[in-house]
């Protein structure tokens, strides 16, 4: 039997020649999105508290309130449903590249148990749709004296 001198470096540069070769394979294959798919989306959200109230803010570019609806279900989930109705389709155009979404959406949160749902308030200007929601008092513990005899 031969003994074989152990390079840590030459192995280091197999494992570096196998990674280039792995990831060279996945970026090779990325091509450019198509244009003509559909894309779903959501839109961005943030939810938030203060002092006295709970804060949903949902991004909402190019709608109307009109074509928003919300909903609050028994288990304090909040619904947000929407839909960005697509411009007229001008056949006159050849997109290079499209970003731009239309369709519908749904995004749906859950709500914590102590707010009040019934007195919820919403607002929509400028594209930004913000929902406050009244916190709800915590329960107190009850304490109950007990007479030792």
């Amino acid at each position: 039997m031969s003994i074989m001198r152990w390079d840590p470096f030459g192995e280091m540069s197999n494992l570096r020649e196998e990674m280039n070769r792995v990831f060279g394979d996945f970026f090779s294959k990325r091509r450019l999105p198509d244009v003509t798919r559909e894309v779903v989306w959501s839109p961005a959200i943030d939810v938030f508290e203060t002092e006295g109230e709970l804060v949903v803010k949902a991004m909402l570019p190019g709608m109307k309130k009109e074509d928003i609806d919300l909903t609050f279900t028994d288990d304090n989930i909040l619904t947000v449903k929407g839909e960005v109705k697509a411009e007229i389709e001008d056949k006159k155009r050849n997109y290079y590249h499209r970003e731009l979404v239309y369709g519908q959406f749904v995004r749906t949160i859950g709500i914590p148990q102590n707010v009040k749902t019934d007195q919820t308030k919403a607002e929509f200007a400028d594209g930004i749709l913000v929902i406050r929601i009244p916190k709800a008092e915590a329960e107190k513990p009850k304490v109950q004296k007990i007479e030792v005899k």
